[in-house]
Order: structure tokens, then C-alpha cells, then sequence
């Protein structure tokens, strides 16, 4: 059983407007098939594959009973920055966008101070730049930023590289999180071998599941964070269950996004409270499927999304899982 999904978020995010995906009903449950348009058939194969355990394998015995998340604020104006802190369910941490083109310094510095204003001194600020700075740029940045955080409990992905990465580690006290130089690498060892990183981002989709993601885990041995990447509260509940199945988590988890969605496709999304998720899967209802109904916003999407599952879907059939070798950094099957 497939389901397509469509609806308009709150705030503009990664340049979107729209968030959609497809929905599989499986005798485990029900999974989400999700890559963002800029993904390509094969790079969409492991988001298929974290579908497909989710609703045909089911997911690991989780090790606790609800998962700490940050808010995530996009990069917005300061009062809207600070609005979205308000409401967030009781957060403690917040994850804040930088480096947004067409943005400068001023404009960063001003939402981060209205971000601490809410959260106090006890609050934790983290900062995604997604890659978009150069190594000067990143050192120059972080030590404004950092000032005007009152303290960074780390950036991630300030810089593409991963030998850039390593270069801003060595030249700041900011610790570094690695987000897009694992999910989107060939060889994610690479960030373990330069010591680019003090903390990895993992998000289920992108790598393949919740067992693809916990054994990458267990080969880094860096302290995780598991983030979403901006599902539907379908694909959230994975994010949570890796989240529960880990056997350390040091960090507050960037799961809080469905407070981003217009719709969710569930009738009880997954929403922070006092700072906490709990650990469930929501299951989708009529209701909340006819309200992110695809035809509400594109008559043609339903059929895109179809037709890329079925693309997709034989193109994972086709190719091995890849097994990880931590010394030689080969992915190859």
C-alpha cells in the first residue's frame, strides 16, 4: 500500500516551500520514502531501503523511553526566531541556521541573541551552516558567532570539505559536527581518519535505516546526534527509534520538525514535550491523509512520486546493501 504525501511548511527550509513523499504500509508498519527532488535515483536507494525496513522489518528494542531534542530555527528574522523558541515544546537546546545566502553577520548575530534570550544561560545553541563556508570564513564566523551565542555547543558542516573540516577543528574551540560528509560520502570513515569531527549527524533516510545507522555508529565511536530529515512524523518515528536504540546519546536530537509541516500525516505527530519525545510510532489515519492529499497542491505529483518509488524500488532490488570497511574506507559491496 503506497500513500503520497504533500504539504506546505510553516517557514521556507533548505530552500523549500513544500514537503511531500510517499507512505508505505508494510506487515511491520508503515514506512516513509522521502528524498528531496535534488536527489537522483541512486542516491534515493538507501532512503527506499529505510522505507522498506521500517515496513517490513520493524525497527531495534529501544534502551529508553523518550529522546531529548533541539528546535530548529530556520534562517529567519529575530523575532520570529524567538517566537519559534516560545513554542517549542520546552526545548532546552536550539540547532540555529547560518551561512544563508543573501544573509550577512548582523543578521546571524541578531537571531542568535534573541534564540538565548529565550533559552537562558542553562540553553544550548548549536549552529548549520550546510557547508557553505570556506575554511577563513568558518574561523572568522565561528568566533563572532560563538561570542554572540554566549557559547556554541558546536557547528555542523561549517565547510564542504572534509579536509576543511579538519583545518577549522584544528584553528577553533567550537567542536565540529559533521552532517553532509557522512550522509552524502562515499567514504564516511574519511571524517574518523582526518579528525575532522568531535560529533556525527545521522539521519535514518539518507544511510539506510535504523540498523544501517547504528552500525555506522558503533564503527565512528563519535557521540551521535540523529536528526530528521524534515519527514513527515512517519519517517520521524525511525529518527526516534534510532535515537532509543543507541546505547549512548550525549546530545540533544534534531527530531523536533514536525512542528515545521503544515499537515502531518499522522492524527497524533511527534511533538516535543518539555524538551522530550516519546518513543512511539504513530500510525497514519484517513484524516490526516486526505489533509496532506497530493492533488490539494499538484495534481502531478501523486504520479511523480509513484513512478520515482517504482523507479527506485527496482533499482534497490538490483543493487547490494553496501558493507563498510572503518580501515580501507571502501563501500563497496
Amino acid at each position: 500500500m503506497v500513500n503520497v504525501y504533500s504539504t506546505p511548511l510553516t517557514t521556507r527550509f533548505r530552500g523549500i516551500d513544500v514537503r511531500d513523499g510517499v507512505l508505505l504500509a508494510g506487515p511491520a508498519g508503515w514506512g516513509e520514502f522521502s528524498p528531496f527532488w535534488d536527489y537522483d535515483d541512486a542516491e534515493s536507494v538507501s532512503w527506499w531501503r529505510a522505507a522498506w525496513e521500517a515496513a517490513h522489518l520493524g525497527w531495534p528494542a529501544p534502551v529508553r523511553t523518550h529522546v531529548p531534542v533541539n528546535v530548529t530555527v530556520p534562517a529567519t528574522d529575530p523575532e520570529r526566531a524567538h517566537r519559534i523558541v516560545l513554542a517549542s515544546g520546552g526545548c532546552r537546546t536550539a540547532k540555529v541556521k547560518v551561512a544563508e545566502r543573501g544573509q550577512g553577520v548582523g543578521e546571524e548575530i541578531a537571531r542568535l541573541e534573541a534564540v538565548r534570550d529565550v533559552l537562558g544561560p542553562g540553553g544550548a545553541i548549536r549552529i548549520d551552516a550546510n557547508g557553505a563556508w570556506d575554511v577563513e570564513t568558518a574561523v572568522e564566523r565561528l568566533r563572532v558567532l560563538d561570542r554572540a551565542a554566549g557559547g556554541l555547543e558546536y557547528v555542523e558542516q561549517p565547510c564542504a570539505e572534509v579536509s576543511e573540516l579538519a583545518e577549522v577543528r584544528r584553528r577553533t574551540s567550537v567542536p565540529v559536527a559533521a552532517d553532509e560528509s557522512i550522509r552524502r560520502a562515499e567514504d564516511p570513515f574519511a571524517v574518523v581518519r582526518a579528525q575532522a569531527a568531535d560529533i556525527i549527524v545521522l539521519k535514518v533516510q539518507p544511510l539506510g535505516g535504523v540498523r544501517a545507522c547504528l552500525d555506522l555508529a558503533e564503527q565512528v565511536g563519535l557521540p551521535v546526534v540523529v536528526s530528521s530529515a524534515l519527514e513527515s512524523s512517519v519517517g520521524l518515528a525511525a529518527g526516534i527509534a534510532l535515537a532509543a536504540a543507541l546505547p549512548r546519546l550525549d546530545h540533544a536530537c534534531g527530531l523536533a520538525t514536525s512542528q515545521l509541516l503544515v499537515h502531518d500525516t499522522v492524527p497524533d505527530p511527534l511533538l516535543p514535550t518539555g524538551g522530550m519525545i516519546e518513543v512511539r510510532r504513530p500510525v497514519p489515519d484517513a484524516v490526516s491523509l486526505a489533509a496532506t492529499d497530493a492533488h490539494l497542491l499538484d495534481p502531478g505529483v501523486a504520479q511523480r512520486w509513484e513512478q520515482r518509488a517504482t523507479r527506485v524500488a527496482r533499482l534497490a532490488q538490483a543493487l547490494p546493501a553496501p558493507s563498510r570497511d572503518t580501515t580501507s574506507g571502501d563501500t563497496t559491496p
